[in-house]
This record gives structure tokens, sequence and C-alpha cells, in this order.
């Protein structure tokens, strides 16, 4: 019996042991992928080339008579996965698809530079300021879409613009879309239904009260911009019914963009 006791308590002691290494070996594995998969993120971030993506920028579309040139501009910045799949026509204009990956990012963009003249000033400057009879309200966005929302986005084209250490905001507004590649929609944004908007993390941003000081001034806009991301203009999610969730496709084709202007 004595023998047996013993026995008993070699196997039990073996068990422990046995289990407490099974949970170390857990521990090491989990770290190796994250560290493996924190290294990838890092990667990506280290290797995207935005300026590469706005060298090759793509013309579509126009605004007052002038030409629109779109480059991608994703997740992939801060080490995502998502990838703009940017497709561009004279005659049927800007068709905005790709895949997003919600895996360490969640977001895909195609931005353009708004022209200027020789003096620096862009067209949304000029008309602002020398249309003495007539003021710039907002912005026509003509487009077939998925049933997806997305954003159209302004801001000062600074790289940092928006981000979590920039202290300039991107302005952002809302676009439902219908289910219907048939289902041409066309919707009219306001400038004062624009919001400031900073991204990454919220300990990052600035508070709500430094962001409600932010106003829109649409003589400082150099860049307009088309967004998907699983955050809305507001900073609350985006439902997976009108985002998606995991991978997923998404498909945004805009045929034209208008200045909305109205009587002073």
């Amino acid at each position: 019996k004595k023998s047996e006791v013993v026995l008993l308590l070699a196997v039990a002691v073996f068990l422990v042991v046995l289990a407490d290494g099974v949970k170390q070996q857990r521990r090491w594995f989990f770290w190796q992928r994250r560290g493996r998969g924190e290294m990838g993120q890092v990667n990506r971030m280290m290797t995207y080339d935005r300026k590469a993506n706005e060298a090759n920028a793509q013309p579509a579309l126009a605004l007052l008579g002038a030409n629109l040139s779109w480059y991608r501009l994703d997740d992939g910045v801060m080490g995502g996965r998502s990838e703009t799949n940017l497709k561009t026509d004279e005659e049927s204009g800007l068709h905005f698809t790709g895949t997003i990956n919600t895996d360490g990012g969640g977001f895909c963009s195609v931005r353009a530079k708004i022209p200027q003249d020789d003096d620096g000033r862009t067209i949304l400057t000029k008309i602002h300021n020398e249309n003495n009879d007539r003021v710039v309200e907002g912005i026509r966005l003509r487009f077939r879409g998925d049933g997806k929302t997305y954003k159209l986005t302004l801001s000062d084209g600074n790289p940092s613009t928006g981000g979590p250490f920039g202290r300039s905001p991107s302005w952002q507004a809302d676009i439902p879309t219908k289910k219907s590649v048939l289902s041409q929609e066309t919707v009219v944004i306001p400038f004062h239904a624009l919001r400031a908007s900073f991204g990454g993390r919220i300990s990052n941003r600035p508070s709500k009260e430094e962001i409600s000081q932010y106003k829109f001034d649409l003589t400082q806009m150099r860049e307009i911009g088309l967004m998907i991301s699983l955050r809305l203009s507001d900073g609350s999610p985006n439902p997976k019914e009108t985002f998606g969730e995991g991978i997923f496709s998404f498909s945004l084709h805009v045929e034209s963009i208008e200045l909305v202007m109205a009587e002073k």
C-alpha cells in the first residue's frame, strides 16, 4: 500500500509538471505568433510607399472643369493588410474597389489633390473669394454602390492630417449606398455636415472639447477623398451590415463630383 501511495504521488507530480509544461509551451507559441504578427505589421508599415502611390495617381473625374488624379492610401500605411484596386476611366468615372482585412487594420481610401493656380490658390479658394453673387455650400456626388457606407473626406493635404499625432483634422461625412449596381444615386453633402475626424487610438486623439474648436475652412482644403472604414465620420463603429467583417470586398463607382452653389 505504501508503494502504491508513492506511485500515485509520483504520477500526480508528473501530471502537474506535464500540465505546466504544456502551459509554458502554449505561452511560447502565443508570444511567437504575436511577435511574428507585430514584426509583420511593422514591416508592412515600413515598406508602404505612399509617395509612389501619389506619383502613380490616375486621372478620373473633374471639379469645376479641372481634372482630378487619384492615388490610393490604405491601412498598410499603419501596418494593415487592406488593399485598394483603383480603376479610372475618363468617360465612366472612378471605380473604387478592393479588399478590406480587419486583422490589424480596417480602411481603404482614394485621394486627389485639388488643382491649384500659379499662385498656389486652389480652385475652391478662387471661387470662394471671387464669386460675389453665389457661395459654395457643398459637394454633390453621383454614384453606384454596394450597400456599404463610405465617407467623403476633405483635408489640407498634409500627410499627418487626420492621423493620431496630427493636429489638423480630416473633414468627413458618411455616404450610405444601396446594394445595386443598377441603382444610380445622388447625394448632396453640405459643408456644415462635415465632421472633424482624427484616426488612430482614442488615447492619441485630441479630446472632444479640442475637436469642437476646429472650424471648417474651404480655403484651406487641398485634398478630396473617398474612404471605406470600420469607423463612421462621428467615430462610432461602422456596423457589419454596412461595412463587413473579416476579409471582404467592396465596390463604389463614382460617376461625377460637383460643387453645390447657392445665391448669397
